[in-house]
């Protein structure tokens, strides 16, 4: 087992950049790329980083150089030839060659476009604009650079025993987490972590602990890098992405309140099974489901994402019932702002009503709270968004206002055509 302390103290050693490999990412990445390079390919989108909690200066903290010298790495990467056997001849949720050949040939050829990166007062600006299969691609392995540099200016200033005792301590403070999941009889849950992570080394770490500690309660991970050196399954559907920009393309109102469903219309063309997860909220929940179409009811599931879980989840077995369906046979995937209390509560909830599943994200992997001084460790939330398709602003509403964006005109105009009226503000977590 690698010995994370030691690495930390050397973390200038080639063997250790930040991100690795293109499949150093989460797996609906790729399933939204191939559907992306299927149906949208020409596609302009502009992402930009957002840092949410402005308390945390991440260009004070974060040396301008070491973050460009990070990110010029990863345009160096190429899909590796054992990367690529792994994608194609895989069986992926029990369908063997989902990604194309058309697709793959050109993943194979893909090197990540430029980017461009400014210091604004204490944060940086960094954007990536291009086709949309190509830039979609940036989200994670910015995401996962800015985290862990921010990570390594706190490591720092430790001395090579007190990183022993600091990953010592979250070693076992995330074991007895397992500990407390163990006893959960159906448990289902899975690493949604890479995005907001503490390192590549730590979330391999946190794998094998789960992997250990929960057997078969612990059916893989997002991160494609680690499910294919792991052995275990890559886990993942689609995200808010892709109705944000199929949204921004629309031409009037009335293309505007269909694009959620022309995204998974496209969706249920190229995957079926437990790949049919929709995921409601970009827009608000219950208005996404009382205009659904009938044929999303028979879909799998339902993933919660954002605003009070259960109350999601709520909404979601009422419309199931009122389509005929039974919520029983249904998977409801919670993976918003989770840990064990969390986790404990929903699962006794919905278990028996669901069938509940989980994605374990930031509190598995970075969880660091309390464990250095004024709490320099604590994960923030970090995000990289689609913000203008075509040249249009990208617009998100989400059930949790807390988690809105785009331009005030546009929100007002998106709350308007879909219906969505006051909301409950909830804290974000990370």
């Amino acid at each position: 087992m690698v010995d994370i302390a030691t690495r930390v103290y050397n973390h200038k050693w080639k063997i250790d950049p930040i991100v690795r490999s293109l499949i150093d990412t989460d797996f609906y990445k790729l399933l939204m790329c191939q559907s992306v390079f299927r149906n949208r390919p020409d596609t302009q989108v502009t992402f930009s980083l957002i840092n949410r909690t402005t308390r945390i200066p991440l260009a004070r903290l974060i040396d301008e150089g070491e973050l460009r010298e990070q990110l010029d790495h990863i345009r160096t990467l190429r899909l590796r030839r054992g990367e690529s056997t792994w994608m194609r001849g895989n069986t992926f949720y029990g369908k063997r060659q989902m990604f194309s050949p058309a697709f793959m040939e050109w993943f194979e050829n893909l090197q990540l476009p430029p980017y461009h990166l400014e210091r604004v007062g204490d944060q940086y600006e960094l954007t990536f604009e291009g086709a949309w299969p190509e830039v979609m691609l940036w989200e994670i392995p910015a995401l996962a650079v800015l985290m862990e540099l921010r990570g390594r200016a706190v490591l720092s200033t430790m001395g090579k025993f007190e990183l022993q005792i600091l990953y010592a301590r979250a070693m076992t403070k995330l074991w007895e987490k397992i500990e407390r999941l163990k006893p959960i009889d159906g448990l289902r849950i899975a690493d949604f972590g890479t995005r907001r992570r503490h390192s590549f080394l730590w979330q391999d770490w946190c794998v094998q602990a789960m992997q250990e500690g929960l057997g078969d309660a612990f059916p893989g991970t997002s991160n494609c890098l680690i499910a294919k050196n792991r052995d275990l399954e890559a886990i993942g559907t689609n995200a808010h992405e892709l109705p944000m920009v199929y949204a921004a393309l629309a031409g009037d109102d009335a293309s505007l309140a269909a694009a959620p469903y022309d995204v998974l219309s496209d969706w249920h063309e190229e995957h079926d099974g437990n790949l049919r997860v929709i995921l409601p909220d970009t827009y608000g929940t219950r208005g996404f489901l009382d205009r659904a179409p009938d044929w999303l009811a028979g879909w799998t599931g339902i993933r919660i994402d954002s605003g009070d879980p259960a109350k999601g989840a709520e909404i979601a077995i009422d419309w199931w019932k009122s389509r005929g369906e039974d919520p029983r046979e249904k998977l409801v995937i919670f993976s918003d702002g989770l840990d064990v209390d969390k986790i404990e509560t929903l699962h006794a909830q919905f278990s028996g009503r669901v069938r509940v599943s989980f994605g374990w994200g930031t509190l598995l992997t970075n969880d660091f709270r309390g464990l250095v001084k004024d709490d320099a460790l604590a994960p923030f939330s970090l995000v990289c968004k689609a913000i203008a398709a075509n040249g249009r602003p990208t617009v998100k509403l989400s059930d949790n206002p807390e988690k809105a964006m785009g331009p005030e005109a546009e929100i007002e105009r998106y709350k308007r055509v879909f219906g969505v009226g006051e909301q409950e503000r909830v804290e974000v977590v990370v």
